[in-house]
């Protein structure tokens, strides 16, 4: 499944950018978008948005010679994603007029819908080669997940705590979702939330063990939703890219009207 280490380091790169920017807005102020800073900040973001755009869907066709895991390639993909359209916002110089605003507007736009498309994405069961995993292979994982707890002795105190979670959950594929799919971010937090109030009275190895029983529990009851949601979570990625590949086909065009008309009137011209 895929995490979150894009996301912290997509985060930690904006920061360093936004330092380094913040530093030479105190020295000299906004950097214009037509200076040698704004332009570098232009053409690395740019090009960090061509990878996003390209690199990516390459890699989902070279099935003969792949390169890399999937997995691997949508972090970058992600990553790219956030920082690039981040350093083409601070070329900008804060204005917004003209085909730069709607390159702006349309680049806002894209990101989000790449946000939702990552939270969708991450509905779908995948290997780390990114091939979508059936629901046969889920309940395996799910027998698999079974024994384990059956195996598992219950901490003092805890097995009652647990008893209650443990309850498969019933897939019925018509009762499952948007919902399921939108809703369990918000499930997992207050699932991690409840195991450190029940640990907290616990000793040490009491405490270890019952962290251990509730990520297999969590494990269980995600693989049991992704099998009632699949066929929805899969009508929801294809219906997101239905959306998004257009509006990324749309800034890219305004991108480039933009940048041509950029190196014509502030090159060619002079």
């Amino acid at each position: 499944m895929l995490g979150s280490r894009e996301l912290w380091l997509a985060g930690l790169a904006i920061a360093l950018v936004s330092g380094l920017y913040a530093s030479a807005s105190a020295l000299t102020g906004v950097p214009a978008a037509s200076g040698f800073l704004g332009h570098s900040l232009g053409v690395l973001g740019f090009i960090l948005m061509l990878s996003t755009e390209t690199l990516y869907s390459l890699r989902k066709r070279a099935i003969r010679r792949p390169w890399g895991r999937m997995r691997d390639w949508l972090r970058f993909h992600i990553f790219t994603g956030i920082v690039g359209p981040y350093l083409v916002l601070l070329h900008t110089a804060w204005e917004f007029n003209g085909l730069a605003g709607v390159v702006t507007l349309l680049t806002a736009i894209v990101v989000l819908s790449g946000f939702i498309g990552r939270y969708i994405y991450t509905a779908v069961p995948r290997t780390a080669d990114g091939i979508v995993l059936e629901a046969e292979a889920l309940r395996n994982e799910i027998s698999q997940l079974e024994a384990e707890l059956r195996a598992t002795a219950s901490p003092a105190g805890a097995s009652s705590e647990s008893r209650g979670t443990s309850a498969p959950i019933q897939t019925d594929e018509n009762a499952a979702g948007i919902g399921w799919i939108l809703g369990r971010g918000p499930e997992e937090i207050r699932d991690r939330l409840q195991t450190w109030r029940r640990g907290r009275g616990l000793d040490r190895q009491a405490r270890q063990l019952l962290t251990q029983k509730q990520a297999a529990l969590r494990r269980r009851r995600q693989l049991e939703r992704q099998i009632a949601s699949l066929s929805t979570a899969r009508r929801l990625l294809s219906l997101w890219r239905s959306v998004h590949i257009p509006l990324g086909m749309a800034l890219f065009v305004a991108a480039f009207v933009h940048a041509a008309g950029a190196l014509y009137y502030a090159t060619l011209l002079r």
